[in-house]
């Protein structure tokens, strides 16, 4: 039987993890729980938990200094509920296809991307937001790492022992910022994607594309930005049209796999459809 710790605090946590930071079995850390315990079905649970969700100062989302804080314990409904710019609209309907109420009313954003599964629908979203992880540590203090650079492989980041993600932070993009997101799935409903496409666009007052960020994910081990497709969009007009210029080729960083939700080529026709309809959904 493991151990079991449910601190109120940040500082409590913080220093439950800096007295393991070398030890051989580190803290399991719980948030939502909506994957941690369906991981573990049909075999003994005898991790040691470090239980955060009683540390209040990590639940609320705010907006201050032209950045907008999702902190730790901020839900998928959390961040329904929340009043945000059009830019959140990708991140809104990737929590809407996030399991069912249930799980969106429990899992947190910040577990999402703690659990680094290459077929999670926040992750592509916040790496098309530009957005950046906190992370804080009681011996090392706090440091801020790109979402991008933050998760490293099939459920592996750079996150360290001693360390406690406490935030997500997403930069204030301009009011012409638009976002889209797309999935694919065996059904419509209660699915892991198959393929998941975001894009983010900042298109300016005439109706210039100014910026874009379009990301895939369920095509490679981490999400992969795909800039090629991106330079296609920018100093465009902002038209749908400009979606078919997108070719297969502008997807040369994907290395999808063959699995029991689809081939590899599968994948790699179906995330040219997904990009070029989210593509043209936000520059319509």
């Amino acid at each position: 039987m493991g151990t079991y710790l449910r601190p109120s605090t940040l500082d409590e946590a913080l220093a439950a993890l800096a007295d393991r930071r070398s030890a051989t079995r580190p803290w399991t850390i719980l948030a939502g729980g909506t994957d941690l315990y369906p991981a573990r079905v049909g075999r003994p649970f005898d991790d040691d938990v470090l239980d955060v969700s009683a540390v209040a100062a990590l639940r609320t989302i705010d907006i201050a200094d032209d950045t907008v804080r999702i902190p730790a314990l901020a839900t998928w409904t959390d961040l329904l509920r929340h009043d945000l710019p059009a830019a959140f609209d990708g991140l809104k309907a990737a929590a809407r296809a996030v399991g069912g109420v249930q799980i969106q009313n429990r899992g947190t954003i910040a577990g999402n991307l703690c659990n680094a599964s290459p077929a999670a629908d926040g992750l592509p979203n916040l790496m098309a937001l530009d957005a950046r992880v906190e992370l804080a540590s009681a011996t090392r203090g706090r440091r801020e790492v790109p979402v991008g650079a933050f998760v490293v492989g099939n459920r592996r980041t750079v996150r360290q022992p001693d360390e406690l993600v406490t935030a997500v932070l997403v930069p204030t993009l301009p009011a012409g910022a638009r976002s889209a997101f797309i999935k694919l799935g065996s059904r419509a409903y209660l699915v892991i994607s198959i393929v998941s496409v975001a894009v983010v666009a900042e298109v300016t007052d005439d109706g210039k594309v100014a910026a874009a960020r379009i990301v895939a994910g369920a095509c490679s081990e981490v999400p992969e930005r795909l800039e090629a497709a991106e330079a296609r969009l920018v100093g465009g007009t902002a038209h749908r049209d400009l979606a078919v210029t997108i070719s297969d080729d502008d997807l040369a960083p994907l290395a999808p796999i063959d699995d029991v939700r689809a081939t590899a080529a599968y994948r790699r026709a179906a995330a040219l459809t997904l990009v070029r309809r989210a593509v043209a959904e936000v520059l319509r």
